[in-house]
């Protein structure tokens, strides 16, 4: 469903949305657009588009989606300095969801996630210069992104819509998604055409994958308050099974869609000991950002602006982190940007030895272009290229270069757009 961008939910007719044949409702509202679907019980403007096959009735909706990467990584192409790595590798997201109306009021969601990147790519991810997070064999991983977990994604709610204003919802999560950050990169229309997940990512949306969720969310017209408690270590490195739920971290976040074209939100969460090479540090984690998504003449333009910042147990300077995208989605081409800065610790890229405490300025920018290569196919098959410029400060010019650049060719293949 493509709402004009100038809409909002005010100017809907909730029934427009599920007595013409097919239910097409957000997720966790039987009175909102699919189209506001982000990750987890997150928003997305009511003007993004969607990329999905769909089938089912007035009454249920099976939606799948996903899309893969194939590609040739290069993260040091003139190599400058000793920490690039080339790789032929896939990155791969598959989703489903089936929505049910209980009653007239209720609504039930069940969501299932899946990922092929622990047998792709094995327990050491694909190369990413000046990424950290999460470990492999014991060891921090550095200079690399982690695969994601077989399982990204197991989770059930409940809706209850008291009228047409008013919903209250109840979510849990094995794996899920905690109120906590923006919808998460793979998931927002202004990163959709990037494989690479954001040098920020844990400090912004890295708990997308996080196994025991409990939320729960109340809705007043285009406002959302939402809680969460949840398990704060990020997954170990069997990417294949279940970790044990532990609930004992906690978050909140508000979310408001003013308009069609806005997505708004702030959010909370204090991590108990995330890292697990970081017994007795626990993470106070604050975000805020904004998704705009607007349907022009012969394109979307989609854009999100992230902040991001992690307070440490006993460190005495928080780490802040500023993301842009930019992803102007025409109908057989596209063509984006990501802008980050990220404060990294010397201890994150495994450089204590040599620099103390020393937090590290890190600056990158990534421009890329992909065009379909057969529109008539019955799925988006593009072609693509991407050059990201990391921008190293002085006392790692040695070790990164002083400009390292990284070249990514890649065939995407997706769901074409869906339009209602």
């Amino acid at each position: 469903m493509q709402p004009d961008s100038s809409s909002s939910t005010d100017e809907m007719d909730p029934g427009d949305m599920h007595d013409h044949g097919m239910l097409m409702t957000n997720s966790y509202s039987l009175n909102l657009p699919m189209n506001r679907n982000g990750s987890g019980t997150g928003w997305l403007p009511d003007s993004s588009p969607m990329y999905m096959y769909m089938m089912g009735n007035n009454r249920n909706t099976w939606t799948i989606h996903g899309d893969i990467f194939i590609r040739y990584n290069n993260q040091d192409l003139f190599r400058q300095g000793s920490r690039g790595g080339i790789k032929w590798d896939a990155v791969t997201m598959l989703m489903g969801m089936y929505n049910r109306r209980v009653g007239t009021r209720g609504l039930f969601n069940a969501t299932a996630m899946l990922s092929a990147d622990p047998y792709i790519m094995g327990g050491t991810g694909y190369p990413l210069l000046y990424q950290t997070g999460e470990t492999y064999n014991g060891n921090k991983l550095v200079d690399r992104q982690h695969p994601h977990d077989l399982f990204s994604g197991l989770s059930v709610a409940y809706t209850y819509a008291v009228n047409k204003d008013v919903d209250v919802t109840g979510y849990l999560g094995y794996p899920g998604e905690p109120a906590l950050g923006p919808t998460a990169f793979m998931h927002r229309p202004s990163a959709m055409n990037n494989p690479n997940a954001p040098l920020s990512h844990h400090w912004q949306d890295a708990t997308h994958i996080t196994y025991g969720v409990g939320t729960f969310g109340v809705r007043i017209r285009d406002v959302k308050l939402e809680a969460s408690i949840f398990t704060g270590q990020e997954p170990d490195e069997n990417r294949y099974d279940f970790d044990k739920p532990k609930f004992d971290s906690y978050s909140y976040r508000v979310s408001w869609n003013p308009n069609g074209t806005w997505a708004l939100q702030f959010s909370q969460g204090f991590l108990h000991q995330p890292e697990r090479l970081e017994p007795g540090v626990n993470v106070n984690r604050i975000t805020a950002s904004a998704t705009n998504s607007k349907n022009m003449r012969t394109l979307n333009w989609s854009q999100s602006l992230i902040w991001g910042l992690n307070r440490k147990t006993g460190q005495t300077k928080d780490e802040h982190s500023i993301l842009y995208e930019n992803n102007l989605q025409f109908r057989t081409q596209a063509m984006y940007m990501r802008y980050e800065f990220v404060a990294k610790g010397a201890d994150e890229l495994e450089l204590q030895d040599h620099f103390g405490e020393t937090t590290f300025n890190i600056h990158s920018l990534t421009f890329g272009y992909n065009h379909q290569l057969a529109p008539a196919a019955p799925l988006e098959i593009s072609l693509g290229l991407q050059g990201t410029f990391n921008f190293s400060p002085a006392d790692l010019k040695a070790i990164y270069g002083p400009v390292p650049i990284g070249l990514q060719v890649y065939l995407l293949l997706r769901p074409h757009k869906t339009s209602m």
